[in-house]
């Protein structure tokens, strides 16, 4: 239900229940929770998001990543630690580059905030039957 990129932060799935008028929908939805050391955001605020308690969070799968993409194991950890650490350089030093999330989303800076954008399609792909509630929630 999660998983964990190292210096980075966790996506995760998050549960709700909403009183519709009939009623009661369980909406799932995209959570993320920032986890970039605060030496190169410490003057940037980011959401909250609170990865729930019985979430199963597994660490980045850097084999599966390296079969899919036919690159070494090892090239692609070194791959997502350097991303990860040029992105966080370049909001210590001022730079308020968008980061994609291919599938999933846009990590920006507005007014000096931090926040995961989901696409709509990302959202909606966790929930079929309130795929509206849980856009409204994300």
């Amino acid at each position: 239900q999660g998983v964990q990129v190292p210096g980075l932060g966790t996506f995760a799935v998050a549960e709700e229940r909403f009183q519709g008028k009939e009623e009661v929908y369980v909406v799932r939805r995209p959570v993320f929770h920032l986890e970039i050391d605060d030496f190169f955001v410490h003057d940037l605020a980011s959401s909250t998001e609170i990865i729930p308690a019985n979430a199963k969070i597994k660490p980045l799968n850097y084999g599966w990543v390296s079969r899919a993409t036919s690159f070494p194991q090892q090239v692609v950890e070194n791959c997502v630690l350097e991303t990860i650490l040029l992105y966080s350089f370049q909001l210590r030093s001022g730079q308020r580059l968008a980061f994609v999330f291919k599938d999933i989303g846009v990590l920006s800076c507005t007014d000096d905030t931090l926040c995961l954008r989901f696409y709509s399609e990302c959202v909606t792909g966790l929930e079929s039957k309130a795929g509206w509630i849980a856009l409204l929630r994300t």
